[in-house]
């Protein structure tokens, strides 16, 4: 299968409560008219960016019980799923995030935890 820009992120699986964002294009000037370069804007405490890929949210820990011969042992483990979801705009912490390049492209891999704000287009 050939690697392109619709399927690269597929191979990419995302661990526990963390989610995958890229930052939103921020304006280059700011409310007062000054212009302010890129790397000023990615220094700022406080990142707004769209969710790619969430993970499977919060392991549940299976309960210690005596295996049987007829229980089934396949039991896969269960999760609390995440609040955020893939398309949201989030705004979140940036030192809680972990910044990554992949295929060229830059991304944060954030815990649920660093969320401050969603904001998800749902259809009225």
């Amino acid at each position: 299968m050939e690697l392109t820009a619709d399927n690269k992120l597929r191979k990419l699986i995302i661990v526990g409560d963390r989610l995958l964002i890229k930052l939103k294009k921020a304006d280059q000037k700011t409310s007062s008219g000054l212009y302010l370069p890129p790397g000023v804007q990615e220094k700022e405490k406080i990142q707004q960016g769209y969710i790619i890929k969430a993970g499977p949210g919060y392991p549940i820990p299976l309960p210690v019980e005596e295996n049987e011969p007829w229980k089934d042992q396949g039991e896969g483990v269960k999760y609390i799923p995440l609040q955020a979801k893939e398309g949201d705009l989030a705004v979140f912490l940036l030192n809680g995030a972990y910044e990554v390049v992949y295929e060229g492209e830059k991304y944060f891999i954030v815990p649920q935890n660093a969320i401050l704000m969603l904001e998800r287009e749902e259809d009225l």
